[in-house]
């Protein structure tokens, strides 16, 4: 009878945290299509992309507001309601879908999709990967997050020393980066869902953390495999 009654707990547990993870997956995955519809509305009007990117200080507006947003929902998570850290992550999707239509202006539709596609196989493996291994990843986690304050240091000196080297070497290591963080960030929130919530409010604010988190890594695992695979326009 007891052993009856831990399988059944275990099966609940194991049932509750497929649905969180669901739902995690789902919202990233809702956040990355109003990106990519945001994106292709905003190219397909002269008018939004002279607006955007004919007037630097719209642009800056815009970039400045995507920071605030991530910085606002991570910093304030537990303050606000799961509802409006949920409306300011699709609303950050929404301004990045703005400032990511110039990818289309300056690579080709058919390298876009291919890099994308490219992007959702890698990105699936390695979060099939975080999620199934046995292996803590934690340590790898926090190389991988050292190493990108370290390539976001690099990109910043870069803009003044403009050096094709660095350019590529940041690339590269940027990818193995997110690449990492991908299987990192699917364990964590595998480990987040087994560990339970204190009631519904903040199982879905986990979700929406969860969502930012992985939406992130694949948006940036996207823009630098394009600069390996896309082919500019000319």
């Amino acid at each position: 009878m007891m052993d009856r009654s831990v399988s059944y707990d275990r099966d609940r547990t194991a049932l509750a945290a497929s649905e969180f993870v669901r739902r995690v997956y789902n919202w990233m995955a809702l956040g990355l299509a109003v990106t990519a519809i945001t994106a292709l509305y905003t190219v397909s009007s002269p008018a939004m992309l002279q607006f955007i990117f004919g007037t630097p200080m719209v642009l800056m507006v815009l970039i400045i507001g995507e920071l605030g947003l991530v910085i606002a929902i991570s910093a304030a998570i537990n303050r606000i309601q799961s509802s409006t850290a949920l409306l300011m992550f699709f609303a950050y999707a929404f301004l990045n879908g703005l400032t990511l239509s110039a990818i289309f202006l300056a690579y080709t539709k058919a390298s876009i999709a291919n890099t994308f596609f490219i992007t959702a196989g890698t990105f699936a493996a390695m979060s099939l990967y975080g999620y199934t291994t046995k292996r803590d990843l934690t340590s790898m986690g926090s190389f991988m997050m050292m190493g990108l304050i370290g390539i976001i240091i690099a990109s910043l000196v870069n803009i003044f020393l403009a050096s094709p080297q660095i350019y590529w070497i940041i690339t590269y290591a940027g990818i193995l980066i997110f690449v990492g963080l991908s299987a990192y960030d699917a364990q964590k929130i595998k480990q987040m869902a087994y560990a339970g919530f204190e009631g519904a409010e903040m199982e879905r604010k986990g979700a929406v953390i969860g969502a930012l988190s992985l939406y992130l890594d694949f948006i940036n695992l996207f823009l630098l495999l394009l600069r390996l695979f896309g082919r500019r326009n000319s």
